[in-house]
């Protein structure tokens, strides 16, 4: 798994040869950012918030990248193999982030239809069934890219060492932990495998969703807006009569709109995360480039 610094606050104050003696106001408000994010739990509540945090968290570091002091730092001819390093993991982080926006792209698109589907036609018509099949199918699909980002960002160490010197770099270096942390219990949440196995919950909460107690008890164990759609839509194809079932296509319908919006946000938020990321990408091949 990605770490961060252990430390609950930064130590890139100290030792500094690219900051000013007393630390600039955009690295004390950078410290601030990444202890919020680091404290932080992704529940449903909050995950909206995480990835406006980072993207608050790369407008403080480009801005503090923009400083000539920071700029002579790093433009140093020792200090460039460092400003490298960060820049091969930085493509990585694009690259996770690119595949979480595509598959909320994907999702909203497959949710939209499924919901078009639902008002015009009856629960247990063929055209349902086969729709809610491709949205599953789908889902899977993007599980599987989700969980080949997971495996990359464990393979990925980036805290930052105690043998660093220069404090622009140990900054970039505890921006990149706090964004692999974040990263990966956001796409845990979004594949529905946070705290447990994907089978051992799959089964939690189809048994919810078959004893009518989906709502309550779904909260109580953090079940999410994707895991509690999964299982109803298996639900819903999984019963042969109307009678034998407790959801009916009203009950999934307002689940799927709940999870369009959820899916609409975190689209957009990647979306914006995204450009700040390359931003920050630009503004470090620049120093290289000098």
């Amino acid at each position: 798994m990605a770490t961060s610094s252990s430390s609950p606050k930064s130590h890139f104050h100290a030792r500094s040869n690219s900051l000013p003696s007393r630390p600039h106001p955009l690295a004390s408000q950078i410290d601030e950012c990444l202890s919020r994010l680091r404290a932080t739990e992704t529940t449903s509540s909050s995950i909206c918030n995480n990835i406006i945090g980072l993207s608050d968290l790369y407008d403080l570091l480009n801005n503090l990248l923009l400083l000539p002091h920071t700029q002579q730092a790093l433009a140093q001819e020792c200090n460039k193999k460092q400003v490298d390093d960060v820049l091969d993991r930085s493509l990585r982080l694009m690259d996770v982030c690119g595949t979480a926006k595509d598959a909320l792209t994907q999702m909203k698109e497959d949710t939209q239809v499924l919901e078009s589907t639902l008002r015009r036609r009856r629960g247990y018509e063929p055209r349902v069934s086969n729709e809610v099949g491709a949205y599953l199918r789908s889902r899977k699909k993007a599980n599987k890219a989700i969980h080949k980002s997971l495996r990359v960002l464990k393979t990925s160490p980036c805290s930052s060492s105690e043998n660093e010197t220069i404090a622009m770099i140990i900054i970039l270096r505890e921006v990149e932990g706090v964004t692999y942390t974040v990263f990966e219990s956001l796409l845990s949440y979004l594949s529905g495998t946070k705290g447990q196995s994907y089978q051992s919950r799959w089964s939690l909460v189809s048994k919810l969703i078959h004893t009518k107690r989906v709502t309550c008890e779904a909260e109580a164990i953090e079940i999410n807006e994707f895991e509690k759609v999964d299982a109803a839509l298996c639900s819903l194809i999984g019963n042969k009569s109307r009678k034998s079932t407790f959801l009916n296509p009203e009950d999934v319908h307002n689940m799927l709109g709940e999870l369009e919006s959820c899916t609409q946000d975190l689209e957009g938020g990647f979306e914006s995360l995204q450009r700040r990321l390359i931003k920050t990408r630009v503004s470090l091949l620049n120093f290289l480039s000098h």
